[in-house]
């Protein structure tokens, strides 16, 4: 089987910031389209946007895709309220090294503007938003 064609960073300028931020959402793509524990929805938007036969604008402004990203979300959260102490401190670990590291490998593509410890994302652990 041919493998499709798939869209680089720069074409999801359109609502990224910066190339950095592209990046990491080019890498949560298809992450998602990996996936199959997401579901087939997301697992289909994320394939489609990866190659260009929808771009995240038409999914931010759908109402389709919208529901099943909340559907997940919803899901994760009910997730993270049943953790343990002890299982929120190693989630929280692993997320610190993953962000460590995905920073670390930013460091040696192009810059962004996001340039601070954060990576311009703000406390992760204040509860603040997209977190």
């Amino acid at each position: 089987m041919a493998r499709e064609h798939e869209i680089d960073d720069t074409e999801l300028l359109d609502v990224a910031d910066d190339l950095g931020q592209a990046a990491s959402l080019h890498k949560a793509l298809r992450t998602i389209a990996a996936n199959p524990s997401v579901g087939p929805e997301l697992q289909d938007m994320a394939k489609g946007v990866l190659s260009g036969r929808i771009g995240m604008k038409d999914v931010i402004a759908s109402d389709r895709y919208l529901d099943a990203l909340g559907d997940r979300l919803g899901k994760i959260r009910e997730a993270a309220e049943d953790m343990t102490p002890e299982e929120r401190r190693r989630s929280e670990q692993r997320a610190e090294r993953m962000l460590r590291e995905a920073e670390e490998a930013g460091r040696g593509g192009t810059a962004g503007r996001s340039g601070g410890p954060d990576g311009g994302r703000g406390d992760r652990r204040t509860g603040g938003t997209g977190g």
